[in-house]
């Protein structure tokens, strides 16, 4: 019989099997962007034609480009912006979004199984009650509220209200306020081309990685790093959460004890991109 614990449990589960799978990608887009550099560099002439999909056509058939004659470093030179710049920059989008999603499932599980937990001072309007059909609804568009003004908070903010309503103090967590670092560099990439600024050093406070005014750096490395910061946030929450509400799926995968495969891939991609780098 599943529990309560086993819901919570399901949804990091969930949430881990998205990180592994954008590390997967991450890594075999890499591997493709250093064998079209070496395509290249095997190429006979200095001039290399390449044609791409620009738009739709009526029959429903792609629309390509003329070929345009790229020369072998013009070439290069964009596959490593794509490979080195582009690659890191939206897989942390991605990082941030598992990550801020499984949080929120995971409080929004929490307060329909609880909804005592909800202060009474929380309020419907008037329309909303009325567009609801049940209890349930009701329940579930104060909870989603709750969560859409989660959306407004800071992310010391957001640790505080996480820890009232699910007793988790991510505040006490390391790798935690990795993620909030994370966040705040991902909002700066969005919102100020990368371009660090006050907000994002007072976000990251004494994890920020440059001074106000200078291009936050997001590479392979760091994107590796923050993956790994990001499955170990994972295992923080299950550990906290079955020591609350113990959890049958927890407890049975602890005693396999199978080794963390894919936490030891994920070091030695790291080990690897710092020796490139170096």
């Amino acid at each position: 019989m599943e529990t309560f614990g086993d819901k919570l449990i399901e949804i990091i589960n969930s949430s881990k099997t998205q990180l592994f799978l954008q590390g997967e990608m991450a890594q075999l887009t890499y591997i493709s962007f250093e064998q079209m550099t070496t395509w290249v560099d095997n190429q006979k002439d200095d001039a290399i034609p390449i044609s791409y999909p620009i738009g739709y056509n009526p029959d429903k058939t792609t629309m390509m480009s003329q070929p345009y004659n790229y020369s072998k470093e013009d070439l290069k030179g964009r596959y490593a912006f794509l490979g080195l710049n582009k690659l890191p920059i939206d897989a942390i989008y991605q990082l941030v979004t598992i990550t801020e999603t499984m949080l929120n499932d995971l409080l929004k599980t929490i307060l329909m199984e609880f909804p005592k937990k909800i202060p009474n001072k929380k309020k419907l309007d008037i329309d909303q009650i009325l567009a609801c059909d049940n209890l349930d609804q009701i329940k579930r568009a104060i909870v989603d509220t709750i969560l859409n003004e989660f959306a407004y908070k800071s992310p010391k903010e957001y640790a505080d209200e996480f820890c009232f309503y699910s007793g988790v103090k991510l505040l006490e967590t390391p790798v935690f306020h990795q993620y909030i670092e994370l966040k705040a560099t991902r909002d700066i990439h969005i919102h100020n081309k990368g371009i660090a600024n006050e907000i994002y050093l007072n976000k990251a406070g004494v994890l920020a990685r440059v001074k106000s005014g200078i291009y936050l750096p997001v590479t392979i490395q760091y994107f590796l790093e923050m993956y790994e910061q990001c499955l170990q946030l994972t295992e923080v929450l299950e550990k906290a959460l079955n020591d609350i509400w113990p959890s049958l799926i927890y407890k049975n995968s602890k005693k396999l004890n199978i080794p963390e495969d894919q936490q030891e891939a994920v070091e030695q991609s790291i080990s690897e991109a710092k020796g490139e780098t170096e």
